[in-house]
C-alpha cells in the first residue's frame, strides 16, 4: 500500500508539469489518481462514493451561479472595478484587492472571494505576468484569511467542530498570524506586480461568456473537488499510521503535501482535542500556507486558475518560492513563540 501511494503522490506532483496532455486535462488526471489512491488503500466503499458525489455540490453551484450573475451584470461590474482602479495608484489598488479579499473571505467564504477575484482580474486585463502574480498572491491571502471563522472554508469548519470550540476560537488562536500574513501578501502585490501600463479604459470587448461555458467550468470544478475527496480519503490511512506520532515541527513541514491533497481532510486526520494550542497552531499554519503552492492545494486556486487558464507550471514558478519563504517565516515565529 505504501509503495502504491508513494508512486501516486509522485505522479500527482510531477506529471502536471511535464506531460502536456495531463496539464490540459488536470481534472480528469486527478480524478484517476484519486480513484487509484482509494483502491490502493482499500477504502473505496458506498459511503465514500456518496461523499465524493456530495462534497462538490455547494462549490459547483456557487461557481455556476456567480458565473451567471457576472454574465448578467458584466457591464456595470466592469465599470465599477475600472472606476476604483482609476481612483488610486494602481499598485495600491492591487494591494487592497489582496488584503480586502483575504480578510472578508472568512465572512463571504473563500469560494465567493475567489469568484470576485476572477471578476476583478478579468476586468483589469493586466499583462500575463502581472495577472498570474496577482491571482497567486490573492489566493494565498484568501486561503489564510478564510480560516478565521468556521464558515470561511472547510478546513476551519472541520477544525472548529473536531476541537469542540466556539465560533471565534480560530480567530483567537491564529488571528494575529493570519492578519499579518494577509497584509504582507498585499504589500508583496504592491512590490512585485508591475503592470505594463495603468488601465485607463476597458480593453477591447472580449465577449460575454456563454451559458454552456459556465456549465462546463462548473463541471470541471465538480470533478476537481471530487478528485481531491478521493485523494484525501486514499491517503488517510497512510497519514494515520506514519504521521500522527511525529513532532509538530516535523508535521508542519510534512504538511506541505496539502499543496496537492485536500487540507480539510488532513486537518480531520491530524488534529485532536487532546492537543495543546501551540501544536494545533503549528499544524494548521503548515496546512494553510502550503495550500497556495500548487493549483490543487486550495479551492480558490482551482477556481481562479480554471477561469483564467493559468497552467500548472505558470502557477508553481511563482507560487512555490513565495510559499517556501512564507513557510520559513511562519516556522521561525512558531519556534520563537513555542520556546
Amino acid at each position: 500500500m505504501i509503495l502504491g501511494l508513494t508512486i501516486i503522490l509522485i505522479l500527482v506532483l510531477f506529471l502536471p508539469f511535464t506531460v502536456k496532455i495531463v496539464e490540459r486535462n488536470l481534472e480528469v488526471f486527478l480524478f484517476i489518481m484519486g480513484i487509484a489512491a482509494v483502491v490502493v488503500s482499500q477504502v473505496l466503499d458506498k459511503g465514500l462514493i456518496f461523499k465524493a458525489l456530495e462534497d462538490p455540490l455547494h462549490i459547483t453551484l456557487a461557481v455556476i451561479i456567480a458565473g451567471i450573475l457576472f454574465r448578467w451584470f458584466q457591464n456595470p461590474i466592469e465599470k465599477g472595478i475600472l472606476g476604483m482602479s482609476k481612483a488610486m495608484p494602481m499598485r495600491l489598488f492591487l494591494a487592497l484587492i489582496v488584503i480586502v479579499l483575504g480578510l472578508v473571505s472568512s465572512v463571504i467564504t473563500a469560494i465567493i472571494a475567489a469568484i470576485v477575484l476572477v471578476a476583478v482580474v478579468s476586468v483589469l486585463h493586466l499583462d500575463r505576468k502581472s495577472e498570474i502574480r496577482l491571482v497567486i498572491l490573492t489566493c494565498y491571502s484568501i486561503g489564510l484569511g478564510a480560516v478565521l471563522t468556521p464558515i470561511g472554508e472547510p478546513l476551519s469548519t472541520i477544525a472548529t467542530s473536531k476541537l469542540n470550540q466556539d465560533f471565534f476560537y480560530l480567530f483567537r488562536l491564529l488571528g494575529t498570524d493570519i492578519i499579518v500574513g494577509v497584509i504582507v501578501f498585499g504589500v508583496l502585490a504592491a512590490l512585485l506586480i508591475k503592470p505594463e501600463k495603468k488601465i485607463e479604459q476597458l480593453a477591447e470587448y472580449q465577449g460575454t461568456e456563454s451559458y454552456l461555458e459556465i456549465i462546463i467550468r462548473g463541471f470541471k470544478v465538480y470533478l476537481f473537488v471530487m478528485a481531491l475527496t478521493f485523494l484525501g480519503a486514499g491517503f488517510e490511512p497512510f497519514i494515520e499510521k506514519y504521521l500522527l506520532s511525529l513532532h509538530p515541527f516535523v508535521l508542519y513541514w510534512i504538511n506541505m503535501i496539502s499543496a496537492v491533497l485536500d487540507n480539510a481532510t488532513l486537518t480531520a486526520a491530524e488534529i485532536s482535542p487532546t492537543m495543546d494550542n501551540s501544536t494545533i497552531r503549528a499544524i494548521l499554519l503548515g496546512l494553510l500556507v502550503s495550500g497556495g503552492m500548487l493549483i490543487p492545494g486550495n479551492i480558490p486556486n482551482i477556481i481562479a486558475a480554471g477561469k483564467l487558464n493559468v497552467k500548472s507550471i505558470e502557477w508553481a514558478r511563482f507560487a512555490v518560492p513565495i510559499g517556501l519563504i512564507a513557510m520559513v517565516a511562519y516556522f521561525i515565529v512558531i519556534v520563537i513563540q513555542t520556546n
